[in-house]
């Protein structure tokens, strides 16, 4: 059995759609697990869709309009037919996500969470639809009936022991009747049948977990680039093609931003050794990158960049040591405000931190380090980690850029730079 994750780049349109379609029909022999994110960018728009409603801002409709607008318009480009059940089904969909907007009745995190799954839904619904009419059979599912977690809403932690027996008895069920199963990432549910989230870019994760619990046979993320890269090339020049990863060097090139893979991907596959492919949808035949027990990480230097982000250093108001108890008080209010530390730093009377430049968390976090401590903060910064690096590499990617903090490990190097 294989698990196949298609991001949102592989179905932002009919085309890419129907590319999704050629690509399963390579593998009909198989029994396939499709997980799907939610179209293009739908998942930012729901979330200014969630935010104009959160705010009552007088741009609700127009923002949810837009999402609309834009699934139908697929739609209408998949199916000639317009009396095809594609279009109610939506239509409903968008029903269901016009109440949910409607009850603002939560906390924020719980009623993004309830509106944000419906990207999901939809993607899955016009593309489940779409093989059927075309006659590729498959089953679509409900991914949140399986997988369960706890009610940190955003960053839902799944219960493994009863996601895995959900996940074998429902899917054993599905295979019964279709070799195909189209199913949601990134989304999840409580026993109080309340959606969670698993973490934006979650629906790798989800991949992971299913590949997990049914121990499939390979995890395939099928990308828009022909495997892992040592550097975006959205952002560098002159980027290679990583063939092969250990498991632990895709976990630190994960860990430290890498966008091609989530972070909570690996562990799972590791634990059972299921091998992890990453694949361009433009060219499937190609290798790609393959990540396993048995790979060879390649040593070719590679670096991430981190925009937009904000460095807070603290020193005590009276000279006297940042030391155990300093340093427990910090961390406990960065995990109270649920802010994750890029990258620290402490010397004798200080202590530095690299962080997302999120405002609203910035805000709340800062005057109640200063009721202790003496506070500088700095914005408009770039984070570059560079593993495997060589002083070739370093100077020419920190060039005309000023190095605000530098801290380098046996295979890591890390820099704040500013530019000049």
């Amino acid at each position: 059995m294989l698990v196949f994750k298609f991001g949102g780049a592989s179905v932002k349109d009919a085309s890419a759609v129907k590319n999704v379609a050629a690509i399963v029909q390579l593998f009909l022999q198989e029994k396939i697990v499709v997980i799907i994110s939610a179209m293009g960018k739908t998942t930012n728009s729901i979330e200014g869709l969630v935010n104009a409603y959160f705010n009552n801002t007088s741009n609700k409709d127009d923002c949810f309009n837009e999402v609309k607008n834009y699934h139908n318009a697929i739609c209408n480009e998949l199916f000639e037919n317009q009396a095809h059940p594609i279009f109610e089904k939506v239509h409903n969909l968008f029903a269901e996500l016009e109440w949910s907007l409607e009850e603002n009745t939560s906390s924020y995190n719980q009623f993004y969470d309830q509106c944000i799954c419906f990207g999901e839904l939809l993607a899955t619904t016009v593309v489940s639809e779409y093989l059927n009419d075309i006659q590729v059979r498959n089953s679509w599912f409900d991914i949140r009936e399986v997988i369960k977690t706890d009610s940190t809403y955003r960053e839902g932690k799944v219960d493994w022991n009863i996601t895995e027996n959900l996940s074998k008895k429902e899917f054993l069920k599905l295979f019964e009747k279709n070799n195909l199963i189209i199913s949601q990432g990134f989304i999840g549910c409580t026993d109080e049948n309340y959606t969670t989230t698993l973490g934006r870019e979650g629906s790798d994760y989800t991949a992971a977990i299913i590949a997990y619990c049914l121990d499939a046979e390979s995890v395939t993320i099928w990308k828009d680039v022909p495997g892992v890269l040592n550097a975006d090339p959205k952002k560098f020049e002159n980027t290679k093609i990583i063939s092969s990863l250990s498991y632990l060097d895709t976990i630190e090139l994960a860990f430290y931003g890498a966008t091609v893979i989530h972070p909570k991907t690996i562990k799972p596959l590791e634990n059972k050794n299921i091998p992890l492919y990453v694949k361009s949808f433009l060219s499937p035949k190609d290798e790609g990158t393959k990540v396993s027990n048995d790979s060879l990480t390649e040593h070719v230097p590679s670096y991430i960049s981190k925009s937009n982000q904000a460095l807070i250093s603290i020193f005590p108001k009276d000279f006297s040591f940042i030391v155990e108890d300093n340093l427990s008080s910090i961390f406990a209010l960065f995990a109270k405000h649920r802010i994750k530390i890029n990258l620290m730093q402490n010397s004798a009377i200080s202590f530095s931190a690299c962080i997302d430049n999120n405002e609203n968390e910035i805000k709340a976090i800062i005057p109640l380090l200063q009721n202790q401590y003496k506070v500088l903060f700095n914005d408009n910064l770039e984070l570059l980690t560079i593993r495997y690096y060589n002083q070739e590499v370093i100077d020419k990617l920190t060039l005309n850029k000023n190095v605000m903090l530098e801290q380098k490990s046996r295979h890591t190097s890390q820099f704040v730079l500013k530019k000049l």
